[in-house]
């Protein structure tokens, strides 16, 4: 593979995929959010790019392992029993696959985020 196979996130122009949580999901807030994936593996489990979300408050159920690095804004990551993290600029982390509770922000949020998602045995 040649140099020109790496791809570097500041100079990525991959259209941004607009959206929200489901109806069901949202707590508060009007949660619009968009996600520009700048890399799919060819197996479909390893994805990297920019997400960015919209104040509000929604559930999550994460099927995949996560690394966040948040570029702007404030949240809120809750567990299932209310425990709270509030992550900020500058803030890197993994959320691991089956981790449920809610994802809160409370500034507009940036964020690099790598998944990996378990193909099913």
């Amino acid at each position: 593979m040649s140099i020109d196979t790496l791809i570097d996130l500041a100079q990525a122009t991959t259209a941004a995929e607009h959206y929200r949580p489901a109806a069901e999901k949202i707590l508060a807030g009007d949660p619009a959010q968009s996600v520009r994936n700048h890399y799919a593996s060819p197996c479909g489990q390893f994805n990297v790019g920019i997400w960015e979300g919209a104040v509000g408050r929604w559930t999550v159920a994460y099927t995949e392992h996560e690394y966040c690095e948040i570029l702007q804004g404030v949240s809120v990551i809750r567990d299932a029993t209310g425990a709270a993290k509030t992550i900020r600029a500058g803030d890197r982390f993994v959320i691991p696959a089956g981790f449920s509770g809610t994802w809160e922000v409370l500034e507009p949020c940036r964020k690099v985020y790598v998944i990996f998602e378990q193909k099913p045995d």
